[in-house]
């Protein structure tokens, strides 16, 4: 039987990998462990719009350190659910990250391409400090040597949706992460 939102059937949503309790489980540990880290520091949150616009929400409020938040957009080119690791910056940062405390927040990390494209982008700004948090990883479907702090999950190389991610913009809005039905 196909999962349901708002009494509305969604027959492409399949196996659900991450529920919604496990999700603010990890987010708060997630928040504990980077508070800890940049104790005494300011932070600076980057969110990769549009899908970690609710992971970067949700994290925001577990962090007991200042932090700031902006957004970048890119758009990488490559089939519906491949990326090619061709990156164009679509929406760049509002603010100068010189001397700052970044962290890029991240939906999910597939090949590392994307990733480590703007990793290059943004030391060349000379942050004080820059890493990632990302709420999913797929291991097995990595081809980039990126470094990731922060991790939430470790997924197994399926094409997902849900909580932020989606398939032709649809299915963002469902608070947990499943795998999209053939």
């Amino acid at each position: 039987m196909a999962q349901t939102t708002a009494g509305t059937a969604a027959p492409r949503i399949g196996e659900v990998l991450v529920t919604e309790d496990r999700l603010a489980e990890r987010i708060s540990e997630l928040g504990a462990e980077i508070s800890r880290d940049y104790e005494g520091r300011e932070l600076l949150l980057v969110g990769i719009l549009k899908g970690a616009v609710f992971f970067l929400s949700d994290l925001m409020r577990h962090l007991d350190v200042p932090c700031e938040v902006d957004f970048m957009a890119v758009a990488s080119y490559g089939s519906s659910t491949d990326s090619s690791g061709v990156v164009r910056i679509l929406k760049d940062l509002d603010v100068p990250i010189q001397g700052r405390h970044v962290l890029i927040v991240e939906d999910i990390v597939d090949s590392g391409l994307t990733l480590s494209y703007l990793l290059r982008t943004m030391r060349a700004r000379d942050p004080a400090s820059l890493d990632v948090c990302a709420l999913l990883t797929k291991p097995d479907r990595l081809r980039s040597n990126v470094a990731i702090r922060y991790t939430g999950f470790e997924i197994p190389n399926r094409f997902v949706i849900g909580y932020g991610l989606d398939y032709g913009q649809r299915y963002r809005q469902l608070p947990y992460v499943a795998v999209l039905a053939d």
